[in-house]
């Protein structure tokens, strides 16, 4: 007998979730059957109940629905609580549903793997929603010098830097206020979505500089291909989807998948 486990979105029929967790379970050999729903948009917590009720142990939750399953989980980890957003929920021994984001760690590990500089680096983060929100206590942890939050409304920049004070030096500004270089850029910005890029200074990265776009595809973002015109490595988001697919796979199953092999076949698939 199979468990149970899904991806809820809306929508969802681009995911690769499925995909992806279909190669850990034929890796490790766990018993697992996982699917994409479409949750209506008002109505979340009545997609995952039914989800339950059919059987469903656990599921990964991408948007527009991670505020929701942030306030339908019943305990929290500490980096869901600093993230307040929730892309993992799963039932505990005593049926309490839990909540963990593993956007974080999936970055960082995406990034370790590739050799991009972390320990005593100098980070700027474009962008100040909940993509931003969800990475930068990891990235702290990982042992950056200094991160900045750059974004259109530097109130929003501050803010959210605000949250992270205690955690490291973090500090927070608007785009037109940027200035220095950095040895590791991350775009958490939707404009690669519409092709745009944010309005940013020329002398942004620092000698073998990498620049890091969360967006994937089978061409490089325009974030990417400006950041290689001004000298800097680039690595888009295809590994930080497979990194936390594999944490949320190891909260559910304690056994963590490897990723090396599948992140070359997902990416020849693009």
């Amino acid at each position: 007998m199979s468990d149970r486990y899904a991806v809820f979105g809306n929508p969802i029929g681009h995911s690769k979730s499925p995909r992806i967790h279909a190669a850990f379970a034929a890796q490790t050999g766990e018993a697992v059957v996982y699917e994409a729903i479409e949750a209506p948009a008002d109505d979340f917590a009545g997609a995952w109940r039914a989800f339950v009720a059919a059987g469903g142990r656990g599921a990964n939750v991408t948007v527009p629905f991670k505020q929701d399953a942030f306030a339908l989980a019943e305990v929290h980890t500490p980096r869901a609580h600093l993230a307040g957003a929730v892309n993992t929920l799963w039932l505990d021994a005593d049926g309490r549903v839990r909540g963990d984001t593993t956007d974080g760690v999936g970055l960082v590990r995406d990034l370790q793997a590739h050799a991009a500089p972390l320990a005593g680096a100098r980070v700027l983060l474009l962008g100040a929603g909940g993509a931003s929100r969800g990475v930068i206590q990891p990235l702290l942890e990982a042992g950056v010098d200094t991160l900045r939050v750059a974004n259109r409304t530097p109130a929003k920049a501050q803010a959210l830097a605000a949250l992270f004070a205690g955690s490291g030096r973090v500090d927070g500004c608007g785009f037109e206020a940027l200035e220095g270089d950095f040895d590791l850029v991350i775009n958490a910005t939707s404009a690669s979505l519409a092709g745009e890029l944010p309005p940013l200074p020329e002398t942004l990265f620092a000698s073998e500089a990498l620049a890091y776009d969360m967006m994937y595809g089978a061409e490089p973002t325009v974030f990417l291909r400006w950041a290689e015109a001004r000298g800097a490595r680039t690595l888009d988001g295809l590994g930080m989807l497979l990194e936390q697919a594999a944490e949320s796979f190891w909260l559910w199953r304690q056994v963590r998948p490897e990723t090396a092999a599948l992140r070359e076949r997902l990416r020849a698939e693009l």
